[in-house]
C-alpha cells in the first residue's frame, strides 16, 4: 500500500510559538484517518503544510510523492476549512459553477456533478437561495459539495461535523465511507469523538504541537473498558 501522505518530522513556529514539533505520520492509499487534538494543538498548522499554503520550518512533507505545492498534486486534493467564507450573493450552483472552472472541469461536467452532489447533501430545496440565507449546517454542507466536486483522490476536512444536525451527520458519515469504498484517502480533524470512533481506520492526536498518539482504530476502541473517548482524556492529561 502506498504513502499518499508522508510528514517527515516536520516543525513549524510563529515567533516564539512552536505550532507543531518534529511531526512523523503518514497515510496510505485507501486509508481514514482521524486527526484529533484540542484547539492550538497544531492540527490547522499541519493542514496548511500540507495543502502547500507555507512549508515547514524543518523536515519534509510529501503528498502523492510530491511537494504539496505542486499544480498537479493540487488537482488532486479536495479540501473543506472549517469555516469557510463564501460569495454570500451566489446560491450552491454558482459557488459549484466558480470553483469546478477554478479546478478546469468542463461546463458540462460541473452541471452534472451539481446535480448529483445538491441531493448527495440535501440541498435542493435551498438551490436557488443566495448562500446568506444559509445555516451554518447548510455551509457546511456546501462546503462539502465544494471540496468533492472533482473527484479528488485525496480528501482533508477540517471539523467537518461543525454545525450538522444528527440526520445530516450520518448522511456526511455515510458519503465519507463511500469516498472510501471508491479508494479515496481521507484525513479529517474533529473535535467529535464518536464520529472518528465509527468511521476511522486509524487515529493520530496531536498535543501542543507533538504527535502523542499514532494508533489504529482496532487497537483504541471498542471493548467497554477501553474507548477513543478515555484515551483521548488520558494522552491530553498525561504530563
Amino acid at each position: 500500500m502506498s504513502s499518499v501522505i508522508r510528514i517527515d518530522t516536520i516543525s513549524k513556529s510563529y515567533g516564539e510559538c512552536k505550532a507543531v514539533s518534529q511531526l512523523t505520520l503518514s497515510l496510505q492509499a485507501g486509508e481514514i484517518l482521524g486527526f484529533l487534538g484540542t484547539n492550538g494543538a497544531g492540527k490547522t498548522t499541519t493542514i496548511k503544510m500540507l495543502l502547500g499554503f507555507f512549508a515547514p520550518d524543518s523536515g519534509k512533507i510529501s503528498v502523492f510523492g510530491k511537494d504539496p505545492a505542486d499544480a498537479v498534486t493540487r488537482q488532486r486534493v479536495g479540501f473543506m476549512p472549517e469555516t469557510a467564507y463564501y460569495y454570500p450573493y451566489l446560491n450552491i450552483y454558482e459557488l459549484l459553477a466558480f470553483y469546478g472552472g477554478l479546478c478546469g472541469m468542463s461546463p458540462a461536467h460541473i452541471r452534472q456533478r451539481t446535480e448529483e452532489l445538491i441531493e448527495r447533501t440535501g440541498l435542493q430545496e435551498a438551490g436557488d437561495r443566495q448562500l446568506k440565507t444559509y445555516s451554518k449546517g447548510m455551509l457546511q454542507r456546501a462546503g462539502i459539495a465544494q471540496a468533492i466536486l472533482h473527484d479528488p483522490d485525496l480528501l482533508i476536512l477540517d471539523e467537518p461535523f461543525t454545525g450538522l444536525d444528527p440526520l445530516a451527520r450520518i448522511h456526511l458519515r455515510d458519503l465519507i465511507l463511500e469516498l472510501k469504498a471508491k479508494g479515496k484517502t481521507i484525513l479529517f480533524s474533529s473535535h467529535e469523538l464518536s464520529e472518528a470512533e465509527l468511521m476511522c481506520d486509524r487515529v493520530a492526536i496531536m498535543k501542543a504541537g507533538k504527535l502523542v498518539l499514532d494508533k489504529p482504530m482496532s487497537e483504541v476502541a471498542g471493548d467497554g473498558n477501553t474507548n477513543l473517548e478515555r484515551i483521548f482524556l488520558h494522552v491530553l492529561e498525561t504530563p
